[in-house]
């Protein structure tokens, strides 16, 4: 899969387009538009403005996309959401964060063992604990990358908007966490990340909860000018005791405002790769619905109304509508909100209803981005009007992200 060779992608005709070339696949199936895929990095890329990526990996979940990504110029190492996972993807990616820290033994012992993902895998920590939790399980190995995760979340009085991740806020006890791991045996420090999800991964063109658009706008602009000086400042203070190889932050939604900093020399992203709908609402960008699933009609239960197979494909977060699956095709059909997207059957309203036949699949989009790997061992990949391959997602390849 070479994404730099791509033809263009269009918006016109791309449902009919996915529709025609899965037209002998049984659903359920995910497809990827090989086009829109291409389209996505290379609008990433020109929002990082020579800013690095690091690609997400809980946002694409395939290693065959990983690696097709990481060849185009301006993609460079992977955020990895769990050790073992790292551990995999190092056996052919030779730059692998582990975005979280990590108490698993047996994967620290199999790191402590390995000589390429020693060289290639960097663990993050947030306290001094997570080093003791390191030298347990591994009494006596050898020199491992270490990375500090710095809470950038905004706060104003008693609002916090952004995730609870890293209890390091300040400069200072950044940098008293950095001089613990540089003064201990076993440890290099080479990293550190600050992820501004109150602006990364808050759509502002929708409104979020009982908050509006305009709100959530003021609340960015504000945190985007507040990090510009506490990031700085603790980059400086690691930097006095530590060479850092990489600084990372932001995400999909926050690429070109984290690649305005001047402290940041990276920015992990994943999402922006699929273009799944929680994405559809930001002013910057428009990515394309690169990857999709369909489903079979298999019942009519009535005018207007045909019957699913599956659909239950619930993102993560916080439990809403927002969080359930999008009909993106045919138009005209919504799924019927007594029922919603169901463990074995959605079923779906619409006039568009009573055109489907039994067989007929419609296409639906996943409200995150890796998740519907989670579900389907592969993912066909479609260029123009056929089906030019099927990669394995890590289910497919006997792997899972947790």
């Amino acid at each position: 899969m070479r994404l730099d060779e791509a033809p263009p992608w269009s918006p016109a005709g791309h449902w009919q387009r996915m529709d025609a070339a899965t037209a002998e696949l049984d659903g359920p199936f995910a497809a990827l538009s090989l086009e829109a895929l291409a389209h996505n990095a290379r609008s990433m890329l020109t929002r990082a403005a020579g800013t690095r990526l690091r690609v997400a990996t809980k946002s694409v979940r395939s290693r065959p996309v990983l690696e097709a990504v990481l060849r185009m110029p301006g993609f460079h190492g992977v955020l990895a959401a769990t050790l073992p996972e790292g551990l995999w993807l190092s056996a052919t990616i030779d730059d692998v964060l582990v975005g979280y820290p990590t108490v698993d033994r047996a994967a620290l012992r199999a790191l402590a063992a390995d000589e390429r993902a020693l060289a290639s895998v960097t663990l993050m920590i947030d306290s001094v604990e997570h080093l003791d939790r390191i030298d347990a399980a591994a009494p006596g190995h050898p020199p491992i990358r270490i990375a500090l995760e710095l809470d950038v979340s905004f706060e104003l009085g008693p609002m916090r908007a952004g995730v609870r991740r890293s209890p390091v806020r300040t400069p200072e006890r950044l940098a008293a966490l950095a001089a613990a791991v540089v003064e201990r045996p076993g440890f290099e420090l080479v990293g550190l990340m600050a992820y501004e999800a109150q602006v990364a991964g808050v759509q502002d063109a929708r409104r979020r909860g009982l908050a509006p658009p305009a709100l959530l706008r003021s609340m960015q602009r504000r945190s985007v000018a507040e990090l510009r000086e506490r990031r700085a400042a603790a980059v400086a203070a690691v930097r006095s005791l530590a060479p850092l190889a990489f600084v990372n932050g932001g995400g999909t939604g926050s690429i070109e405002l984290t690649a305005a900093d001047p402290s940041v020399t990276e920015i992990g992203a994943g999402s922006g790769l699929f273009g799944p709908h929680l994405f559809d609402g930001y002013r910057r960008f428009s990515p394309a619905p690169a990857l999709a699933f369909a489903l079979p009609v298999v019942r009519r239960p009535g005018a207007g109304c045909v019957t699913l197979l599956g659909g239950g494909w619930i993102a993560s977060g916080p439990h809403g509508p927002d969080r359930q699956p999008v009909i993106a095709w045919p138009e005209g059909l919504r799924i019927d909100p007594q029922e919603g997207a169901g463990e074995v059957q959605t079923p779906v309203l619409g006039a568009a209803a009573d055109r489907l036949v039994l067989g007929d699949r419609v296409w639906l989009r996943h409200a995150k981005a890796g998740e519907p790997c989670e579900r389907t061992e592969a993912l066909h990949l479609v260029s123009g009007d056929r089906v030019v391959d099927s990669i394995p997602t890590y289910r497919g390849e006997g792997r899972k992200l947790l």
